[in-house]
């Protein structure tokens, strides 16, 4: 089996292109030309896969690298994927996150309709959400230009299923985090402001909304949801996430007790962080995956809390 991974150089691309190697794929990952490479998550598995340039906002480029190595399987990652970017460059993020897909899907089907598609939808589609907890059935209200764009690939990806016969899936992923998300994400800065002052390299720790609930599960166990969407018979959206919710502030008060200290004493708030609309409740139904993929998340918060202190606590010592 051969599979094209957009935005194999991010979290979930790392994690997936490991699973999918692991099951004997021939992996491709699609990277963009830059100036200066960033390709830390995959360097320990760089030798086992091949890394193809191409860009999103190309389209040439994408039906290029499907016409030439014909991948059995597509999973779409790529995206501007930190929601407080797309108040500054929503426009950008429309480009990515909206026409991005339609251009690979739109690539699928001149070169081959039977590629297995996988799009990476978000949770915060639902944005205000209109009722709790949220499933396959739930009306989206997104409320950022990210969550907007997203619905406009979820939405295409659900058209050119219907359209054209493409065994395209949705995935609806709610928050999932990992030792490999990216600094600019509270759950990372959090986890890394604990370390840091706990070793004694921060005093403070500034914040936005610490009242935010979200679904919080582990980046390792969604990637598998992924793979088990492409092998069903039939393709559909799945809502994936763990069914339990949290506030920042739990997350923040759980990984300062992971290094015995009481985050009032460090945490303060910034205004600066704070959204311009705020998504204040997230929670996913995940019953339909249960059932029709067989998917559970093994990973608990506690669990993913101390597995992200912990490596940032090993990364800063230098240990």
């Amino acid at each position: 089996m051969r599979a094209l991974i957009t935005g194999i150089t991010g979290q979930d691309g790392s994690y997936l292109a490991e699973l999918l190697l692991e099951k004997g794929y021939e992996v491709f990952g699609m990277v963009r030309r830059a100036s200066t490479e960033s390709f830390e998550r995959i360097n320990h598995i760089k030798d086992k896969i091949t890394l193809l340039q191409a860009d999103l906002l190309d389209q040439l480029s994408i039906i290029n690298i499907i016409s030439e190595h014909r991948p059995d399987e597509v999973y779409n990652l790529a995206a501007q994927s930190f929601v407080p970017t797309s108040w500054v460059q929503p426009v950008l993020t429309a480009e990515f996150n909206a026409l991005g897909v339609t251009k690979m899907l739109e690539a699928i089907r001149l070169v081959d309709r039977k590629i297995k598609f996988y799009q990476a939808s978000s949770s915060e589609m639902f944005g205000k959400v209109r009722t709790v907890p949220q499933d396959e059935d739930t009306p989206f209200y997104p409320r950022s230009p990210y969550g907007v764009a997203k619905v406009y690939g979820h939405w295409i990806t659900v058209n050119y299923r219907e359209s054209y016969g493409i065994h395209a899936n949705s995935g609806i992923l709610f928050n999932h985090e990992s030792p490999r998300r990216g600094l600019e994400f509270v759950t990372r800065k959090i986890t890394d402001g604990a370390a840091r002052i706990k070793l004694g390299l921060a005093d403070k720790l500034a914040l936005g909304n610490l009242d935010a609930k979200r679904d919080w599960g582990y980046a390792g166990d969604y990637v598998k949801a992924m793979w088990l969407m492409l092998q069903q018979e039939e393709p559909g959206n799945f809502v994936i996430a763990t069914g339990e919710t949290h506030s920042v502030e739990d997350f923040v008060r759980l990984s300062f007790e992971r290094v015995n200290l009481d985050y009032k004493d460090y945490v303060v708030t910034d205004p600066r962080f704070v959204r311009p609309a705020e998504v204040d409740l997230l929670l996913g139904n995940p019953t339909q995956a249960k059932e029709k993929l067989g998917w559970e998340p093994a990973v608990t918060f506690q669990e993913l809390v101390n597995m992200m202190v912990d490596s940032d606590l090993k990364k800063l010592s230098g240990k």
